[in-house]
């Protein structure tokens, strides 16, 4: 039986579904592409810092191990003595130079896995400087971590909580490390959000600085860098590993420009490009006025704003082009290429200002994304783009969402009581049968796990999740027990 919910708590936590759906509109400030060599605004760390950078790692940084090979950069650990140390390796940091309050932050990186190997794409907080502040109450936001071979990226956050006491709150997800992935993550007032490849796998609520978190409102630099050995990956390291390349394709930070993002359905002028290659733009004579991209021969490009696509399924994807001969090809895709959705053919027009419309349908999987046209084939103009949902994916209404809510409320299992609810930070847990032995899962409404435990105690600490309905999952043996909650 559905237990329902007061209509108050209803609208709460529709409200937060809502919240947590926008996206911003993430305006392009500053990027490395390596193209001609690495920006100035990079700093080099050298040496073994203290205790192994607080890890006790066995490299020794050299500037000389960061590189530029066909337009990328590259991180080589080598297997060298240096400095009184077995490996060198590269770490590279923008502080000092510059650094942000919120945004997105993003690479497309490759990286080698092997025992003892540990790359990294990070930020830390300015005041880490200040000697009455240092690590963790500077704050660290961890966008992409992998050690040794797995097939796993981490995102990790770390600071000083309420309680002056050292905190961290990391996600993790499979991800074959070896070949090129987009890691990002999308920071505001209120949240920080960890992709990969534009697909979320973990998020922390900071909201009004909730435990601790005030270090996350303030300016943080970004670092790139590769260790050997450590505290976390240990340090049994494959010497058969080296020399060890990690590639770094570029390095983008946006900035919530205001308003909204582009949404599905409204079109996207070709001329509003966030980044090109090898296109210009003209007077259009095609209606509406304005301008077209034009000039567009084999291997340009044009990359776009964010736009939110809000369920799964087949989207119907429309293009105003034009053609004097005909011959073109063009290519759509998601993130940089991370993702390719399909390619089309642009026919002869019979004219650079002859406009027609051609489209595909293809299949997307709800996030946010930022999509680019790539030419195959040149010799085409294009005006403008627009994404229309079509099939299965419908956008999704308050009423599907409150649905949605309802019937994943449960009731609670009987001899088995939590309590507060609404609860801030601990939850206990009132149980006929002891806990010890079993296992705790917490879900959001949208059925992803944010929390796994093996309870040592009748409590659980649910402070780091954001406002909103969850359900626990209590396991032992073959008994089974679910009861819903609001945080």
């Amino acid at each position: 039986m559905k237990k329902l919910l007061p209509a108050c708590l209803l609208l709460g936590a529709l409200t937060t579904l809502q919240k947590n759906a926008q996206a911003q509109n993430w305006q392009l400030v500053w990027q490395d592409e390596f193209t001609n060599g690495i920006s100035s605004d990079w700093v080099f760390e050298t040496g073994n810092g203290s205790s192994g950078w607080g890890n006790n790692e066995l490299e020794y940084y050299r500037r000389e191990n960061a590189t530029i090979e066909n337009g990328q950069l590259v991180i080589t650990a080598k297997r060298e003595s240096f400095g009184g140390f077995n490996y060198t390796s590269a770490r590279m940091k923008t502080q000092g130079n510059k650094s942000w309050k919120y945004g997105k932050f993003e690479a497309r990186i490759k990286m080698p896995a092997f025992s003892g190997i540990w790359p990294a794409f990070w930020m830390l907080g300015n005041t880490i400087s200040d000697p009455n502040v240092g690590w963790p109450a500077c704050g660290e936001i961890d966008i992409m971590e992998h050690i040794n071979a797995e097939n796993r990226t981490y995102g990790t956050p770390h600071w000083r909580d309420h309680n002056n006491n050292y905190a961290s709150f990391g996600g993790n997800t499979f991800c074959t490390v070896t070949d090129y992935h987009i890691y990002s993550v999308e920071w505001d007032a209120n949240y920080i959000r960890w992709f990969l490849d534009g697909a979320k796998f973990h998020e922390m609520y900071i909201g009004g600085g909730i435990n601790g978190t005030s270090e996350f409102h303030a300016n943080h630099f970004l670092l790139l860098n590769m260790a050997v050995g450590g505290n976390w990956p240990g340090f049994n390291i494959d010497l058969n590993g080296f020399p060890a390349k990690m590639y770094v394709d570029y390095v983008r930070v946006y900035q919530d420009g205001g308003g909204n993002p582009n949404p599905v359905g409204q079109t996207i002028q070709a001329e509003s490009f966030t980044a090109q290659s090898g296109v210009q733009t003209e007077t259009t004579t095609d209606a509406g006025g304005g301008s077209n991209v034009g000039w567009i021969d084999a291997n340009d490009w044009m990359a776009y704003g964010a736009v939110t696509f809000p369920t799964t399924g087949t989207y119907k994807v429309e293009y105003r082009v034009a053609s004097l001969n005909g011959g073109g090809r063009l290519s759509l895709d998601l993130n940089a290429g991370a993702t390719v959705l399909g390619q089309l053919d642009v026919p002869s027009t019979g004219g650079w200002q002859n406009w027609t419309t051609i489209s595909h349908n293809v299949h997307i999987n709800a996030g946010t994304y930022n999509p680019g046209i790539f030419a195959i084939a040149g010799g085409w103009n294009l005006n403008w783009i627009r994404f229309t949902p079509v099939g299965t994916a419908r956008v999704a209404s308050n009423t599907d969402m409150v649905n949605n809510l309802i019937d994943n409320s449960v009731q609670s299992g009987k001899g088995f009581t939590i309590y507060p609810n609404p609860v801030q930070q601990k939850l206990n847990i009132l149980s006929s049968e002891s806990l010890i032995g079993g296992l705790i899962r917490i879900f959001d409404i949208s059925g992803r796990q944010v929390i796994t435990a093996r309870p040592a105690s009748n409590n659980i600490d649910v402070s780091s999740l954001a406002p909103g309905v969850y359900t626990l999952v209590f396991i032992k043996g073959k008994t089974k027990i679910t009861s819903a909650f609001i945080k």
